[in-house]
């Protein structure tokens, strides 16, 4: 269908079995007010509504009112959460419809604190003001970073209080992903649908996401690998950032390759394999440096799910499961390598670039110096003066990568251009944030407003973003994020 503003809404995930979904409106609000709208993502979309209607955004993107003959679902999956099988679904989430691009490219829009459906599991379907405003500027800071995500469309209050520990004002965030699949719900159609059902979802999967696959020999096991090698890239990107998911459940991890669902999420400053900011994660399971392997277990519940797809003859669908689960370390490794070569402005490989690369980490773990600002100042010609720089383990491998770097195939000026384009001047920095959140609850965007434009350009210096590059708070050595609920 066509709307005047360019919403071209289908939804083709209705045509799998009922079973998948409920349809559901969302539950209206009283008094909703339009607070961020992503001009740029909505261009990109080929949506052009009037931006000067706030009334208009307002009661479109808090759902009470919707595009003509649209009919909103609610998606059914399942998940491990902290390695324990759960039914679940969008228990507060309605997804819209999947916007048609100018150039017949597919995205979901969904309401995210749009109200209770189905699979609320005794929940409000609302969702809090500050952890939406923290997804919307997270999201949009990966994106900058140039990490797969989904992203944020639009920010609206709904002018009512939700019940958490306290009275909180209630918000409804806009999200936009290539799709709502995933690993979880292949694991409720294993669970719940059937040989058949299972199959129709992994056709729809295959020819949404990885349409290279379908005249495969066996299209599955493809898929299944794409799956992998897309999701082995989006951890080492992450890796790279010092980016904490915090919540890594297989509810929480796309079929596409996109980071979705950004609750207890945090940035790393000072480097620790340890480091783990989330309030819920009390035994460290999604900690940075367990965020590898727990990809692989998620991968490897996908594979679970795929068994009856992959080969009619179980033992040998378990082997090939086995074996391509095996081919995801091979696949992280390589993007991780090739990512820290960028950061460290390496041309060509050796053999001992991995050493070099871990020998740094191994030293800032040691050192408990900050992450981001250490690739930032090698790009100088001379490091900063400061105790750590200067200790003799620091020294040793500052002579080792020199002498890597005279062995590069390119000028040493291309080097540092390699740097500059591969290690952000700012991050979403924990300090920053929550100040911004902390203003935006009590009515004051400015702050969060600055902050975003600062994280739009990361990799350049910039007049938008000096101030939080010249920080001089402390990191907060307690400091913990709490899950969006």
């Amino acid at each position: 269908m066509n709307h005047p503003h360019g919403l071209r809404l289908e939804n083709s995930y209705t045509d799998l079995p009922e079973q998948f979904f409920t349809r559901i409106n969302p539950t209206p609000v009283s008094e909703p007010k339009l607070l961020l709208f992503n001009t740029n993502l909505a261009k990109s979309l080929g949506i052009d509504l009037p931006t000067n209607d706030k009334e208009m955004l307002a009661q479109l993107f808090s759902g009470n009112t919707l595009p003509e003959d649209v009919s909103p679902i609610a998606q059914a999956y399942a998940g491990h959460q902290f390695g324990h099988f759960s039914i679940l679904g969008d228990g507060r989430a309605h997804l819209i419809g999947e916007q048609i691009t100018p150039d017949d490219k597919r995205f979901d829009i969904q309401l995210k604190g749009s109200g209770p459906t189905p699979y609320s599991r005794n929940g409000d379907g609302r969702a809090a003001l500050a952890p939406m405003l923290r997804e919307y500027l997270i999201s949009e800071a990966m994106h900058a970073l140039k990490i797969p995500t989904t992203r944020s469309l639009a920010l609206v209050s709904t002018g009512e209080p939700v019940i958490r520990s306290s009275l909180l004002d209630g918000a409804i965030l806009t999200r936009v992903a290539s799709s709502h699949l995933r690993v979880g719900t292949f694991e409720y159609a294993n669970a719940t649908q059937g040989l058949e059902g299972l199959k129709q979802l992994a056709d729809y999967a295959i020819s949404r996401h990885y349409p290279e696959f379908i005249h495969q020999e066996n299209p599955y096991l493809g898929f299944l690998k794409g799956v992998i090698e897309r999701q082995a890239k989006l951890v080492a990107a992450w890796m790279h950032v010092g980016f904490i998911h915090g919540v890594m459940n297989t509810d929480n991890m796309t079929i596409s390759g996109e980071t979705i669902d950004y609750g207890p999420c945090a940035f790393m400053d000072i480097f620790s394999m340890g480091a783990v900011f989330s309030s819920i994660d009390s035994h460290g399971r999604y900690k940075y440096g367990s965020q590898v392997p727990a990809a692989q277990w998620n991968l490897a519940r996908l594979a679970d799910s795929l068994i009856p797809l992959l080969h009619k003859e179980t033992a040998k669908a378990v082997k090939l499961a086995e074996v391509a689960i095996e081919g995801y370390s091979k696949e992280f490794n390589h993007a991780w390598i090739s990512g820290m070569r960028s950061k460290l402005g390496l041309f060509g490989e050796e053999a001992e670039d991995f050493s070099l690369a871990q020998g740094l980490l191994d030293w800032m773990q040691n050192s408990k110096v900050d992450y981001t600002r250490t690739f930032r100042d090698l790009i100088q010609e001379n490091v900063p003066e400061n105790e750590a720089y200067n200790s003799p383990e620091f020294q040793n491998w500052h002579i080792l990568w020199k002498s890597r770097l005279t062995r590069n195939s390119r000028p040493l000026k291309d080097s540092f251009c390699l740097m500059r384009d591969s290690n952000p001047v700012i991050i979403p920095n924990n300090n920053y944030v929550e100040e911004a959140l902390a203003a935006g609850e009590g009515g004051d965007l400015k702050p969060f407003l600055a902050l975003l434009e600062a994280l739009k350009n990361p990799f350049e210096e910039t007049v938008s973003n000096e101030v939080y590059r010249n920080q001089t708070t402390l990191p907060n050595p307690n400091y913990q994020t709490f899950c969006g609920t």
